[in-house]
């Protein structure tokens, strides 16, 4: 009798825990939702569904693809173009300086180690918008404003991804590379042969983080460009925004934009994540 009675009492806790987990999920689904609806319909139309609030305030009545056209056709398309170009060099540059920092911080012994260490971690602790202003007027003097470098450089030093690759080259046995040394493997043949084929889940993972840093930065680019020809996306979008005009679907439609390419590199690299565990020298 008691069994039954714990039986129907963790049958009634699940059947909240689910009811509740579909409340909260509603919660974060429906805005969502709610902003793609509005960019596949005419601006005036966006608003004017709110009151009533019935299905059709998510379900537009005609789908139309004309805010993606008519956004990405202007300025915008080629600010994503712009802002692809320093998300790529970003990655490129930033993934050679992290995994140079992570393989000096895990595997070479030198003096102050522990202090450069320290260094990164809080490097990536400090807001970056604490320090923005005085590294802006730098770059000003540099004369480095409106320039695609200028955009870059303060994306590559990550130290989150210097983290996070010294973390996982720290797992990988020591063995390895005295076996490669003994061979006459100088350091960088050790790094790229032996410690970045290994290193595939870690690589991604701060690849992603470099790129979402830099895809979504604002404040930044709006410090170191005017040069219309050099703005990026989440620029460009919010300037859309005029004192006496815009235009709320293509805003809308801007936001998808901006918010499905994070996730589509999220869905190409996921098959990297967990990848190789080799502490133990298996998969």
């Amino acid at each position: 009798m008691t069994s039954v009675r714990r039986r129907t009492r963790s049958e009634r806790r699940s059947i909240l825990l689910t009811a509740l987990a579909v409340v909260v999920a509603a919660l974060f689904i429906l805005p969502a939702l709610w902003l793609l609806s509005g960019s596949l319909r005419p601006s005036n139309e966006i608003f004017g569904t709110l009151s009533p609030v019935t299905w059709r305030t998510l379900v537009p009545s005609e789908v139309s693809l004309g805010n993606y056209l008519a956004l990405l056709s202007g300025p915008f398309g080629r600010s994503i173009l712009i802002s692809f170009a320093v998300c790529f060099l970003t990655v490129a540059i930033g993934l050679v300086v992290s995994a140079l920092a992570a393989y000096a911080l895990s595997v070479l012994r030198f003096r102050g180690r522990g202090a450069v260490f320290a260094f990164v971690v809080i490097s990536f602790m400090v807001p970056f918008e604490a320090i923005a202003i005085p590294l802006s007027q730098l770059f000003s003097g540099w004369g480095l404003t409106n320039t695609l470098l200028g955009l870059v450089l303060p994306g590559i030093g990550n130290g989150l991804a210097i983290f996070n690759l010294r973390q996982h080259f720290l797992s990988i046995p020591t063995s390895y590379r005295e076996a490669a040394t003994v061979d006459g493997a100088a350091e960088p043949r050790v790094l790229w042969s032996v410690y970045l084929p290994l290193g595939g889940a870690a690589l991604a993972n701060s690849a992603l983080l470099i790129f979402l840093g830099q895809w979504s930065a604002y404040l930044w680019p709006l410090l170191v460009v005017s040069d219309s020809s050099l703005q990026v996306a989440p620029v460009a979008l919010a300037r859309t925004f005029g004192e006496y005009t815009f235009d709320f679907g293509q805003n809308f439609a801007g936001a998808i934009v901006l918010s499905v390419v994070p996730a589509l590199m999220m869905f190409v690299l996921q098959r990297f994540f967990g990848g190789l565990e080799i502490a133990s020298g298996e998969k």
